[in-house]
């Protein structure tokens, strides 16, 4: 008896815990917009949906960005994000939320609730204290075209877009004979403009975008640094490994 009531306290520990989950999420990016999910659902980004690999479509998420320690709740209605260490892919304006737009990935933890949440009585949960953005100027070799931002205007509204950022650069195409540090790459600009000028404070190195195309679509990747050899390269590497452990050395020698 004594047994079983020991597997049984067993059990019910596994499945309370079964029910949160801690790793990397990420968010749909702008192509995804009108598209089927696995659920047979269209995909919106304003509305509060994500992707999970295994959790059953309409149930409900806490999701805690562990960075800001911002939260707010998710339907699940879609499958992914089937890439190693992601656990959760959230709508654009569920990214916005949680403060995960700059970044573009980030360290979230992720609870089941119950059948009664409900999605119109969400509250975001922010820090007592905003962190203020620096803001500066910033040197890249190559700027994409401005994405098309027709979309996001329509609202029923008749106030003009409001300026909240500005950025100075200082155009210059390069030819590749060095080494650099990937930080990361994005398809949108915003995203990529707000790191490329944080990073250019912290490090003071040459923020270097090359754009690539992948189905169909430019890709930007944000490469830190134009050193003369590997050695100078992983060097840098070891001092931003931690706050980037995605990051690696990459060769642009000659033609890649």
């Amino acid at each position: 008896m004594k047994s079983l009531f020991s597997i049984l306290i067993l059990l019910i520990c596994f499945s309370s815990m079964s029910q949160t989950q801690s790793g990397k999420a990420s968010f749909y990016a702008d192509k995804f917009e009108g598209r089927e999910t696995a659920s047979g659902e269209i995909y919106r980004h304003a509305e509060a949906t994500a992707a999970h690999r295994k959790l059953p479509f309409n149930t409900k998420v806490k999701v805690t960005n562990l960075n800001n320690n911002r939260s707010t709740i998710v339907r699940i209605n879609d499958r992914g994000p089937f890439i190693r260490g992601r656990i959760i892919d959230l709508s654009k304006s569920v990214a916005e939320e949680l403060g995960a737009l700059e970044s573009g990935i980030i360290e979230v933890t992720i609870e089941v609730l119950g059948k009664d949440s409900d999605l119109n009585q969400v509250e975001i949960q922010k820090p007592e204290k905003e962190l203020p953005v620096e803001k500066s100027n910033r040197k890249v070799t190559e700027i994409a075209q401005p994405e098309n931002v027709n979309n996001q205007l329509q609202k029923k509204s008749s106030q003009a877009p409001v300026i909240k950022e500005l950025y100075k650069l200082n155009i210059e195409k390069i030819e590749p004979d060095f080494y650099g540090v990937q930080i990361g790459s994005f398809r949108e600009n915003s995203n990529l403009l707000r790191l490329a000028s944080n990073l250019k404070i912290s490090y003071d190195e040459t923020a270097i975008i090359q754009i690539k195309e992948l189905n169909d679509s430019k890709l930007y990747t944000l490469i830190l640094g134009q050193f003369k050899n590997r050695t100078a390269a992983e060097k840098f590497l070891s001092k931003i490994d931690k706050k980037y452990p995605d990051a690696f050395v990459i060769t642009l020698k000659d033609k890649e």
